[in-house]
């Protein structure tokens, strides 16, 4: 099962599948083709709903849901009565919240184990995924991980296809009418858009412009890091400690 929602285009604003969501369907239809369930809680009248239903499949299971209701418990019982061994979903939505936390709180609520940053399922066999989880500069990690799992898809996953206009229009949004519960961190705040903080000017101190345009334009000095593996926990904890130390954090 994939969850899907809508998303927004970063520039005009306008209604379209979200990006991280349709690379969790892409890797859905990789697994499964036809046999993927797509689910979503909110309107059953977006019409960029049906983006995912272009990809190649003929159904999409809909939660009935005001703006501002709270889809995590539908959600959760949904996929609790429908036995379903994974669930894919992207990291964070464009829409709404966006705070990336529907993802963990539906792992905790179900029970499962979570995997965030999934690039690719290796196999599922015997009730163990074996997955490749994206890291920090293009590095992979290989885990093993007992159905059932919920894992989310950042830009890591694969490139989601095009979707067509046809099978988007033949396909069928089947409707469900489930139980509203209001989310009550909407009740009294109301919702604008993110903006990026500003990024702190290190300050640079020298008498003259050469040495000022010299410091500026200079690569960032790196590469003293090291990478421990295997160690201890004892080992672990002294070589934080002694990065704290260094960082100036603890004195």
């Amino acid at each position: 099962m994939s969850l899907v929602s809508v998303g927004a285009h970063p520039t005009s604003g306008r209604a379209r599948r979200a990006e991280q969501d349709a690379r969790a369907v892409e890797l859905g239809l990789r697994l499964a083709g036809n046999n993927l369930q797509l689910l979503h809680a909110g309107n059953p009248e977006e019409p960029a709903l049906r983006a995912y239903l272009g990809m190649g499949l003929d159904e999409m299971q809909i939660l009935e849901q005001p703006a501002g209701a709270d889809a995590l418990p539908v959600l959760s019982e949904y996929i609790r009565d429908s036995q379903v061994q994974l669930v894919l979903t992207g990291t964070q939505a464009e829409t709404g919240e966006g705070s990336g936390m529907l993802p963990f709180l539906l792992a905790e609520r179900l029970g499962w184990p979570l995997v965030v940053g999934l690039a690719e399922v290796e196999s599922l066999d015997n009730g163990v995924a074996t997955v490749l989880q994206a890291l920090p500069r293009g590095q992979r990690r290989r885990l093993k991980v007992r159905l059932p799992l919920l894992a989310t898809v950042d830009n890591a996953g694969p490139t989601p296809r095009q979707t067509a206009f046809g099978p988007a229009r033949r396909g069928v949004l089947g409707v469900d009418q489930v139980e509203v519960v209001s989310d009550p961190l909407l009740d009294g705040d109301t919702l604008q858009p993110a903006k990026p903080r500003p990024k702190r000017l290190k300050v640079i101190k020298a008498k003259s412009g050469a040495d000022r345009m010299k410091a500026a334009t200079a690569k960032a000095s790196g590469g003293g890091g090291k990478v421990l593996k295997g160690v201890s926990a004892q080992e672990g904890a002294e070589a934080i400690l002694k990065l704290l130390v260094e960082e100036g954090v603890i004195r």
